[in-house]
């Protein structure tokens, strides 16, 4: 399949927010299912494979067994959600030797085995999404001491959710990857909060003008306060003390009114 294209930097063959991402894929199920849902913990769609049994619900790049994918990429990475189920996937390679070989990886198994065409080794997950990273040169080395020349095909078996499967000419850093090859999108920069409106708020004063001091007043009850301004008491404590404004003994202060006439007298 890509074998006649130019392979480097990144190379997808599955990519669950596609159109239609099992487009080149195959699929088997045996009670079990493949279908696209929205997974909760990163609020977007994703390809779930989940069966009763393992070996009987997969999916297989190439679709067409009479194709190879041709990829001579070393590096298979794979997005995946840990479901807390068996779960395995499997590479088919070709080496310098033109043999074909096989790699297959496991949460269930616990020791590695390895036969002229097949290599079984244990695999362990983390809870929720994990991503697995095969170097496919170093194991086709170590396991039968040959050269890797190119991947033939995929195969993800239950149980497990997707998010993508590339390949890449090296490992790549978080940064170096693009957005849409990284599992959660890159956090935009938060906008700068406009600043709040200045109040005005009224300073108390320490101390008081002697000309703002407080005057004596008439409590009137009802928590009101009669003020008096200083001028007029003391205009009223002179008035008060002047013998001038004051009658003589013995003489009652003039009235507006006149006094009635006694009896036997009458008005001149």
């Amino acid at each position: 399949m890509y074998k006649p294209t130019f392979q480097n930097g990144l190379l997808s063959i599955l990519y669950s927010v596609g159109s239609n991402p099992l487009q080149y894929w195959a699929k088997k199920t045996s009670y079990g299912h493949v279908k696209r849902i929205v997974d909760d913990d990163i609020h977007s769609l994703v390809v779930e494979v989940e069966g009763t049994n393992v070996s009987t619900t997969y999916i297989t790049c190439p679709g067409d067994p009479t194709k190879t994918l041709g990829i001579k990429l070393p590096f298979l990475i794979l997005v995946v959600k840990n479901l807390n189920k068996y779960f395995s996937f499997e590479v088919q390679i070709i080496d310098h030797k033109n043999t074909k070989r096989r790699i297959r990886a496991s949460n269930y198994q616990t020791m590695m085995r390895v036969t002229p065409f097949l290599c079984t080794m244990p695999m362990q997950l983390d809870d929720g999404w994990n991503q697995i990273q095969l170097n496919l040169i170093d194991y086709t080395r170590a396991t039968y001491g040959t050269n890797y020349v190119e991947t033939l095909s995929v195969q993800i078996h239950a149980n497990c959710r997707l998010r993508r499967v590339y390949f890449s000419d090296r490992l790549y850093t978080e940064a170096e990857l693009p957005d849409e090859f990284k599992l959660y999108l890159p956090v935009r920069k938060k906008l700068k909060p406009r600043p709040k409106p200045i109040v005005s708020k009224p300073v108390e004063k320490k101390g008081k003008r002697k000309s703002e001091a407080k005057t004596p007043g008439t409590d009137l009850g009802l928590g009101l306060t009669l003020n008096i301004p200083q001028d007029l008491e003391a205009e009223d404590s002179e008035a008060a003390s002047d013998p001038q404004d004051q009658p003589p003994e013995g003489e009652s202060e003039t009235s507006s009114v006149a006094s009635a006439p006694e009896e036997g007298e009458t008005e001149e």
